[in-house]
C-alpha cells in the first residue's frame, strides 16, 4: 500500500477546517498544513489535530500549493482547501486507489454548498477536480486566483467515484466581497500574461458567462441560488474586463 500525504493551505479556515482534517483520518498517512498567518483559530484546529503546520507568506493560490507540494513526506498527494472534506464515497474510493494505484492522477467531482445549499447544476457541479497524484508528475498551474492541477503530457488520469465537499459561501454578503476580491486578482494576473480587454470582451464574456451557466448548464433547476450564481458569474467576469482595462488604460 502506498503512502499519502494529504496536503492543505489555508488562510483563516476555522469555520469549515476541523471537517477537513476529520475527513481524512484513517485516509492519508500525514498532513501538512501551510498557513498564511491565519489570525483566526486555524492554527490552534490544526495543533489539535497534530498536523505538520508550516506558515508561509501567501504569493499567490497557485504559488502557495507548489509550495505546499514540496513539504510533503510522501510521493502520492492528496491535495485539499482548508473548507472542503471528502464525501464517505469519495474515502472508499481512495481506500482502494491507495491499494492498486494505476494511474497518474485521479479527478473526483467537487459539490459546492453554497449559502446552505448543494448546488447541482450551472458551471458548479460536476466541478472536475484533480486533487489526488504523484509528487512531479505535473504541477499547479492556471491563472490566479482558478489554480488546476495539470499532468505532464502523457500522463493518464483516473476518476474516483464519490464527491469533494466544498462549502463555498455562507451568505450573499461574502460572496459579493469575493466577486470584487477574485475580478481584482484574476485582472492584475491577465495583465502580468499580456491578455487584452475591449468593449466586446467587457459586452460579450459576461453575457456569454451567464447564458452559459443558467440555459446550458441548467443553473435555473437550482432555483434563486442558480439564478444568483449565474448572475455573479456574470458580475465577475464583467469586473475582471472592465478592471483590465483599466490597467490597459493605466499603461497607456
Amino acid at each position: 500500500m502506498i503512502k499519502l500525504s494529504g496536503v492543505i493551505i489555508t488562510y483563516n479556515e476555522e469555520e469549515h477546517l476541523e471537517k477537513c482534517l476529520q475527513s481524512l483520518h484513517g485516509i492519508v498517512d500525514e498532513i501538512v498544513v501551510v498557513d498564511s498567518f491565519s489570525t483566526d483559530k486555524t492554527t490552534e484546529i490544526c495543533k489539535k489535530y497534530h498536523v505538520n503546520l508550516i506558515q508561509h507568506q501567501f504569493e499567490g493560490y497557485i504559488e502557495q500549493k507548489n509550495f505546499a507540494v514540496s513539504q510533503a513526506k510522501y510521493d502520492y498527494i492528496l491535495s485539499l482547501d482548508g473548507d472542503e472534506a471528502l464525501s464517505e464515497t469519495l474515502k472508499k474510493s481512495i481506500k482502494e486507489v491507495k491499494l492498486n494505484w494505476t494511474n497518474d492522477g485521479y479527478y473526483s467531482n467537487r459539490l459546492n454548498n453554497y449559502c446552505g445549499q448543494w448546488i447541482k447544476h450551472s458551471d458548479w457541479y460536476p466541478d472536475k477536480k484533480l486533487r489526488l497524484f504523484k509528487k512531479d508528475n505535473g504541477e499547479w498551474k492556471g491563472i490566479n486566483p482558478h489554480d488546476c492541477y495539470t499532468l505532464k503530457k502523457g500522463y493518464r488520469a483516473g476518476f474516483l467515484k464519490g464527491d469533494l465537499l466544498h462549502w463555498i459561501y455562507r451568505d450573499y454578503q461574502e460572496h459579493n466581497q469575493k466577486v470584487e476580491r477574485f475580478s481584482t486578482i484574476a485582472a492584475h494576473a491577465y495583465f502580468k500574461l499580456g491578455k487584452k480587454s475591449s468593449l466586446f470582451k467587457i459586452v460579450f464574456r459576461p453575457s456569454w458567462a451567464f447564458f452559459k451557466a443558467y440555459i446550458l448548464r441548467l443553473g435555473f433547476l437550482d432555483g434563486l441560488n442558480g439564478f444568483v450564481i449565474c448572475v455573479q458569474t456574470f458580475n465577475v467576469t464583467l469586473l475582471k474586463y472592465l478592471k483590465l482595462y483599466e490597467l490597459q488604460k493605466g499603461k497607456d
